[in-house]
């Protein structure tokens, strides 16, 4: 097995107690091996099947037992074939023992892989864990499996059990299933393993970890609690966001012939002066500028140096504070969990100490953190205690990073309190609310939590592997529908709905929505009731009656009162648009006779574009007219450029395409050239 790869054996009931859920098996496991075929093609994986009517496998062969197992893939590199294998697992028509197969799953990897790649071989058991295991020869049956784990952590085989709960049939015995559930976290007792309970086909899928990502430290240093006594800690991720596969650029341009073509696409940029100039700007006639008001200031590389905040690696404690001090909304970016080297015992007990009193007077610490050498972002961050409730993991703590002054967004809103007593619930209506809140509880105590997070796969990763598969091998290939296990993380419960419809219904009919007669015939607010060019600054906005102002053309005498006539009408969608090309003929005219009028039609137009939201006409009006004025040196209209004259941007209007920076900007952007 090549460095860095996994030996995965899965060992799957199919037994006749599994027959309901074995298409979710089916489904889950082939997820899983297309997903590998992604992320890690490398990957090793074999297939061992217990309940069948027939048996094959080595060591039955061998030695005898081992009944009703059977090996339907020895361990070799995933492909195609795996996956389609395990969507056709077969019935079995006898109870598996699934001790015998563990034996034979762990078998396999000693016999593939030795003593080597410790940590890298898995047994992944999925069952309903309720059919009898069989006696063993000598000792008890807990006597066997601590045997098999100890062997199993002499080895460095990881073991994942995944218990399928759902539908069981009455016959099944409670005993029995008590006696394999004790069984299996006997197994997490003395060996590398983990036992989870599902109850519906995406926690099956959440609960099978495809991607293994290595642990690998964010920090590893001091944990200076003042200049004396320090720490020493290691710092990884603990939720980080994954995402979607990096999708390459393919150049299909390389000749059929050449095997050895990479068919990479690079991308240059070309920088000048303006669109129409042929002469490229090098890089050593560049340099970077920021703006400052109007004017840019250019700032150079052995500037941009000097600028960086050097600082030295390490966590520093800056104090404590009550926990309720810090506000949910204000943890940002990924959740880190800091253990101690646990290397040395005296770092375990000192960690252990801090946050043991941490949680039992409810504190948590400020600390400052950069994580390497040279780095020029510092951040302050919480720990929040993490009190281990087992005895082989240490404690810890969560760390959050917090934001500073500038990175709050503070948002005024009324209080409630303030409100008028008609626009508050009633009695009635907040019983309702009460009753509607109940119903949709996805965390009832009476049975499983719905959507827990750590076994909710993500629906959007899913459908692009679903569909990444069906694309290997058909290029015309439709996008499927979404599976319907993943509609639970989408939708609400349709079971739960048609239960509870009567309550759904009361909430509706509690909160009616009517429409406002005194609203239905008026129009949308457009413009101000004084001219767009008027200074004073305790102007309205007004609805514009249509059927007082049938202006049907912007004018030579009054263009701005003729333009907000037009655009406010109504009786037509073309109005608006008629308005904005007629207004922008009379801004060009206006410019060349160096009339006054001129700039206060172009901030008319402006406003207009912003209310009617046609931040693109007016920008690319704004960029012609800026055009003209340079090409025939109109100085008198140029000087109101970025001083009275901007561009729309995205704060004012969603469809732009300027951001705010850049809305006194009036250059040419330079464009990309792609060669293959």
């Amino acid at each position: 097995m090549a460095r860095n790869r996994e030996g995965l054996v899965l060992l799957l009931d199919v037994g006749p107690a599994m027959h309901s859920i074995l298409p979710d098996v089916e489904k889950a496991c082939s997820m899983l091996l297309q997903k590998k075929l992604i992320y890690n093609k490398y990957d090793e994986v074999g297939v061992v099947v217990f309940g069948t009517e027939e048996t094959g496998n080595e060591l039955a062969r061998e030695i005898g037992g081992y009944e009703h197992v059977t090996v339907l893939r020895n361990i070799r590199v995933v492909d195609e074939v795996a996956a389609e294998h395990v969507k056709q697992l077969p019935r079995g028509t006898v109870a598996g023992d699934f001790l015998d197969a563990v034996i034979v799953g762990m078998d396999m990897l000693i016999k593939s892989y030795g003593a080597m790649h410790k940590g890298k071989k898995r047994l992944c058991l999925i069952t309903n864990a309720a059919c009898p295991t069989k006696d063993p020869f000598e000792g008890t049956k807990d006597d066997q499996v601590s045997t098999i784990a100890m062997k199993m952590a002499a080895e460095g085989i990881k073991m994942e059990s995944i218990i399928m709960r759902a539908n069981l049939s009455d016959g099944v015995q409670e005993k029995i299933v008590e006696e394999n559930d004790h069984l299996l976290n006997l197994f997490s007792s003395n060996a590398i393993a983990k036992t989870v309970s599902v109850e519906s086909p995406l926690s099956l899928i959440g609960a099978l970890k495809n991607r293994r990502v290595a642990p690998v430290t964010v920090f590893r240093g001091d944990l200076e609690i003042n200049s004396t006594m320090k720490i020493k800690v290691w710092v990884y991720k603990k939720v980080a966001e994954e995402r979607l596969p990096t999708l390459k650029m393919y150049s299909d341009k390389a000749p059929s012939t050449d095997k050895f073509a990479k068919h990479e696409v690079k991308i240059d940029y070309d920088y000048k002066v303006s669109a129409e100039s042929t002469q490229v700007i090098a890089p050593e006639e560049r340099i970077k500028g920021f703006r400052y008001g109007p004017q840019v200031i250019p700032i150079s590389p052995d500037d941009i140096e000097a600028l960086k905040f050097k600082t030295e690696k390490g966590m520093k404690l800056l104090g404590f504070t009550e926990a309720s001090n810090i506000l949910r909304h204000y943890y940002m970016k990924d959740v880190n969990i800091v253990v101690p080297d646990p290397s040395k015992e005296k770092y375990v007990l000192a960690v252990s100490a801090l946050a043991r009193e941490m949680k039992q007077t409810n504190k948590v610490a400020i600390v400052r953190c950069v994580w390497r050498n040279g780095l020029g972002n510092v951040v302050v961050g919480v720990l929040t205690p993490n009190v281990s409730e087992r005895d082989d993991t240490h404690d810890s703590f969560y760390f959050n990073v917090l934001p500073f002054a500038e990175d709050v967004r503070e948002f005024p809103f009324p209080s409630f309190n303030k409100l008028p007593s008609s626009w508050k619930p009633d009695d009635q209506q907040q019983a309702v609310a009460d009753n509607f809140v109940k119903m949709l509880d996805i965390a009832p105590s009476a049975t499983e939590e719905v959507l827990k997070p750590d076994l909710t796969p993500n629906p959007v990763l899913q459908r692009f592997y679903e569909y990444l598969e069906l694309k290997s091998k058909s290029t015309d290939v439709a996008l499927p529908q979404m599976d319907e296990a993943f509609k639970r993380v989408m939708e609400q419960d349709p079971e739960l709905y048609s239960n509870n419809k009567s309550i759904m219904d009361a909430f509706r009919g509690s909160f009616e929505v009517k429409e406002n007669p005194k609203l239905k015939k008026s129009s949308k607010r457009l413009l101000r009731d004084k001219p767009s060019g008027s200074d004073d600054e305790d102007n309205r906005m007004i609805a514009y009656n249509a059927n007082k102002n049938k202006i049907d053309i912007v004018g030579d005498a009054n263009p701005i009162q003729d333009f907000e006539a037009m655009i406010s009408r109504r009786d037509n969608h073309d109005w608006a648009e008629k308005a904005i090309t007629q207004m922008k003929n009379q801004i060009v005219k206006l410019v060349e006779d160096k009339s006054e009028t001129a700039l206060e039609c172009v901030l008319a137009l402006r406003k207009g574009c912003v209310l009617e939201q046609e931040p693109k006409q007016f920008n690319e009006f704004l960029n012609n007219l800026f055009k003209l004025c340079q090409e025939r040196k109109l100085s008198h209209f140029l000087k109101h450029f970025t001083s009275k004259i901007t561009l729309i941007p995205k704060s004012e209007a969603a469809d732009s395409n300027v951001v705010d920076e850049d809305a006194g900007d009036f250059t040419v952007k330079q464009e990309p050239m792609l060669e293959s």
